[in-house]
């Protein structure tokens, strides 16, 4: 039987021959390996392509919350939580009308900022934080926002390293709750002495900056769970520790207490220092008037006479402290206001407002806006005292009148001295003289006493015409009445 085979194009589909030329040549290198360092190029390709798009995509889930609650669930195979769970995550809700501010803001649990300005502060540091800390208010609804500007001394680092031993203080009921430290300068190029920041010159562009610098405090640390804002400056020499309770009791938008300052004996010991707090007269909005657009009037100096009720002249040491009195400006020092107070859009103008800049035109824009203001004349905190350049010069004047009187008393005593280790008191001297001679003759006297009475018994024992007889008789004469007033008296017992 014949067998076929298996043509392709005429030809049998494999070779029959058993010639090395009739068979399929094959290439040694055709089938063989890729050689290392391709492979190894390709595999650090892919691993590099790998990296950069999971950088690209967690950096996505960083950036973009949509992206994220996308993402994640499709990753996930819905282990971790869904897309509408974690876009509500990126959402959140504030009830504003829990965050009116109470007069029993500590029973309710409202939250306070504290806010304090600092330059150049860092001597004061030690005593405001000894303040902090004795505050009755719960330091936990207590956040804490500072801001450094313009400052020459170790302000910041001093700061720092205060804020880390208040948080990490041993009691736990010590540590406050958020604190926020911005430092950003504002070119103030006014000095700290007193004579430079209280100087009439610089006041109109002191305060404009000043009320910048508060602006951004507040602007960059006011969160939607505070209900009050207080404003504290950094040199208040002594205050109560539970001021906040004491002001917020009131239940007042913008609150305010007193302000003085100790001074010298010398100076009267007292003296009224925030005089920002007052009340509006019709002198003031007359002066007004004559001004320019950007003047800024100024209280407690000559150039404007204002003629306004000051809140710190009307202080009674013995009144209520209770007492409140209607403001139009305010002081600095010590502020406590709603924090409904600024989302309304009150701030401290930068500018002049009403011929008024700052915290006085911060009290005018609220009061212009329909918010109460209020002052405590009789609820005193103290300010430091610093003194001006006469005081200075006038207490350098007292201590050189003191060191020189006291030259003077070293001298008269040493002369005294001198002088009575030189001489004898004459007084003692007389004394021991007359006790000499009053010795003196007592002993002269003793012997011619014993002189006397030697001679007389000699005499009477001899005998003689005229002195003998004497004697004795006198001795009778005395014995003869004495034997009858014996007699006497026993007659009158016997008729008894």
């Amino acid at each position: 039987m014949n067998r076929h085979h298996a043509f392709s194009n005429g030809y049998a589909a494999y070779p029959r021959g058993k010639a090395s030329h009739n068979t399929f040549p094959v290439s040694p290198h055709r089938f063989q390996p890729r050689p290392q360092p391709a492979l190894r190029r390709r595999r650090q390709l892919l691993q590099r392509l790998c990296l950069i798009a999971a950088i690209s995509t967690l950096l996505l889930i960083l950036i973009f919350p949509s992206f994220r609650a996308l993402f994640l669930p499709a990753v996930s195979l819905g282990l971790v939580s869904s897309a509408e769970d974690l876009q509500l995550e990126t959402v959140r809700y504030y009830d504003l009308s829990k965050m009116q501010g109470s007069g029993s803001g500590w029973e309710h649990g409202e939250r306070v900022l504290m806010c304090t300005p600092l330059r150049d502060a860092a001597s004061h540091l030690p005593m405001f934080f000894s303040h902090l800390r004795n505050l009755t208010y719960p330091h936990n609804l207590i956040d804490l926002a500072f801001l450094v500007s313009d400052s020459e001394d170790d302000t910041m680092e001093m700061l720092s390293s205060m804020l880390d031993d208040l948080q990490n203080d041993a009691d736990p009921k010590m540590s406050f709750g958020e604190i926020s430290v911005i430092q950003k300068d504002f070119g103030q190029q006014v000095q700290q002495d007193v004579e430079s920041r209280h100087g009439f010159a610089a006041q109109a562009s002191r305060r404009k900056l000043m009320a910048q610098a508060r602006n951004w405090l507040l602007s960059a640390t006011l969160r939607p769970t505070h209900s009050w804002v207080y404003w504290r400056d950094a040199d208040v020499l002594t205050a109560p520790t539970t001021i906040l309770e004491d002001l917020m009791r009131h239940d007042k938008d913008v609150i305010v207490p007193n302000v003085w300052r100790p001074l010298p004996d010398w100076l009267g010991g007292e003296q009224p220092y925030d005089l920002n707090s007052w009340q509006e007269s019709e002198t003031a909005l007359a002066l007004a008037e004559t001004l320019d657009e950007d003047a800024v009037i100024v209280e407690g100096y000559a150039e404007y006479a204002t003629w306004r009720p000051h809140l710190a002249y009307l202080r009674d040491p013995y009144g209520d402290p209770d007492m409140e009195m209607e403001l139009d400006g305010v002081g600095g020092v010590s502020i406590l206001a709603k924090a409904r107070v600024f989302r309304a859009g009150v701030h401290f103008p930068a500018f002049s407002f009403e011929k008024h800049a700052e915290t006085e035109g911060f009290g005018k824009m609220a009061r212009r806006m329909g918010f109460s203001v209020i002052g405590l004349p009789h609820y005193t905190i103290w300010h430091l005292y610093e003194p001006s350049v006469d005081d200075l010069q006038h207490m350098e004047e007292m201590e050189q009148e003191r060191l020189e009187r006291e030259r003077e008393e070293q001298e008269q005593a040493e002369r005294a001295e001198r002088v009575q280790t030189l001489f004898k008191d004459a007084k003692s001297q007389w004394e021991d003289d007359t006790a000499n001679i009053q010795e003196a003759i007592d002993k002269e006297g003793k012997s011619q006493a014993s002189d006397y009475s030697s001679s007389s018994d000699v005499d009477s024992t001899k005998g003689s015409a005229e002195g003998p007889v004497a004697q004795p008789a006198a001795k009778e004469q005395g014995s003869a009445a004495i034997t009858q007033e014996e007699s006497t008296k026993e007659r009158k017992q016997a008729k008894q």
